[in-house]
């Protein structure tokens, strides 16, 4: 059965409101705190259905989750002027994530197109199955619950069921099926044909067009999808699994950058950062990440909160690493772990130096370039997210 926690939707407003009456202050603030409370717990519920609710179609694929394995004050660490960061051991975790297409079959939303995500039973996945199920579902909920409005960065959730066999299904609106990490393989490997046959037959007006092309298409991703992690940050979430497969893509056709709509998904491992969250101590999925908060010198509520955001913002700069450099290299020049270690461990986050290092090899030239639009803005912000986390 997916589980709603009560707690995940609570919120109280009682700093809000003032009176010279207490009982009347406590009798509307109380009055408020159920209200939205039942809010949330009654989105929450309309979106556990049935299977009869929808029609599942192919398998689109299948994926998994690497978990952090150990932790270590000390070994691999390493020292850089401002703080310490820490290398930590991490193993593929035991849950398999399977995706369908699909649309709904009933109501008034029915034929509209729908990813389904599976989780695995317990006996395949065991109870860490169950419980990212339940925590994505709250996530969304919460989300999906805000006064504000719904965020257009963020996938929807539609719709979750159980299985007679245990598995847990998630139905989200279809917001495409291809992620940034489908975009920067496709468009290196057509970077290294274009080099492949560049001396028979080379317009540069083509190159120079496509390129325009390529930077306004990852400017464009990139802002949808700090838009969406900043709609979680102000809605007291983390993300805590950002990266190039948990960001959707509607096309991944650079001439239809203009119709671009980059959407977050993967929320198993968020993590809800309200305070009394934190003062509860009610902290599934982020063991590790107030480990961590402890040990850099977090201790209240408030300061916990604070380096959450910034270990958010850090992923989000190695998005803009990975995005900056493998659409505009060759297949195999760069990928996300090796980008991390240049960064972290070969220039301990000093860009200047890995610019100049960059410059140096022609294969990296228009990643380079890229990044000095502006007056080197690209470099600028990279500087800013990642020593964020440094400094918390």
């Amino acid at each position: 059965m997916i589980l709603v926690s009560p707690d995940c939707f609570s919120t109280s407003y009682s700093s809000m409101l003032f009176s010279r009456n207490p009982m009347l202050s406590s009798h509307l603030c109380f009055t408020i705190k159920r209200t939205i409370q039942s809010r949330r717990l009654c989105i929450a519920s309309s979106l556990i259905t049935s299977p009869d609710s929808f029609e599942v179609g192919r398998l689109i694929g299948s994926y998994g989750f690497m978990n952090i394995t150990s932790y270590s004050a000390g070994g691999m660490d390493f020292e850089y002027s401002g703080g310490q960061l820490k290398i930590q051991d991490v193993g593929e975790g035991s849950v398999k994530i399977r995706l369908y297409e699909g649309r709904i079959a009933q109501g008034a939303l029915r034929g509209t197109p729908v990813v389904l995500k599976v989780y695995p039973g317990q006996r395949a996945g065991g109870i860490e199955a169950d419980k990212m199920a339940a925590n994505e579902l709250n996530a969304h909920a919460l989300l999906q619950s805000s006064s504000q409005g719904k965020c257009q960065n963020l996938l929807m959730l539609v719709g979750g069921f159980e299985t007679k066999t245990g598995e847990q299904w998630l139905a989200f609106r279809d917001g495409g099926k291809y992620s940034a990490a489908d975009y920067a393989k496709v468009t290196s490997e057509k970077n290294s044909k274009s080099i492949a046959i560049k001396e028979s037959s080379w317009n540069r007006f083509d190159q120079e067009q496509t390129i325009k092309r390529r930077r306004y298409f990852v400017i464009k991703l990139l802002q949808g999808a700090i838009t969406g992690l900043a709609y979680m940050h102000d809605h007291d979430r983390l993300h805590q699994s950002l990266g190039p497969s948990s960001v959707v893509l509607n096309t991944i056709a650079e001439r239809e950058a203009p119709y671009l709509v980059p959407r977050l998904r993967d929320l198993a491992f968020s993590v809800d950062i309200r305070i009394s969250n934190l003062e509860d101590g009610l902290w599934s999925f982020s063991e590790g990440l107030w480990r961590r908060a402890i040990a850099a010198g977090a201790s209240t509520p408030m300061e916990k909160q604070a380096f959450g955001i910034a270990d958010d913002i850090y992923e989000a700069g190695l998005l803009l690493a990975y995005l900056a450099f493998v659409p505009f290299c060759e297949a195999g020049i760069v990928d996300t772990l090796s980008l991390q270690r240049l960064l972290e461990n070969t220039f301990r986050l000093d860009l200047e130096a890995m610019r100049e290092y960059c410059l140096a090899d022609d294969r990296l030239e228009e990643a380079v370039k890229f990044l000095d639009l502006g007056d080197r803005a690209g470099w600028q912000l990279l500087q800013v997210e990642l020593e964020l986390k440094i400094n918390d």
